[in-house]
């Protein structure tokens, strides 16, 4: 118990390969996160645009006696 098996050796290895390998990956990965959150704060706001749009709009009755 206690002791360090290869696995727990190759996960942390593949870990800090992943945040801290080539070229600022940990950097663009969160960009990439950044950019996800945007676009999905951007399409909730637009479908509430859509929806104040909609609702904003008069709803015009048909006349009853006109033939």
């Amino acid at each position: 118990m206690g002791g360090l098996s290869i696995w727990h050796l190759v996960l942390v290895a593949v870990v800090v390969l992943v945040l801290f390998g080539g070229k600022g990956k940990l950097s663009d990965i969160m960009g990439d996160f950044a950019k996800g959150i945007k676009s999905f704060k951007k399409g909730l706001s637009e479908e509430d645009e859509a929806k104040a749009k909609a609702a904003e709009t008069p709803v015009v009755p048909k006349d009853p006696t006109a033939h």
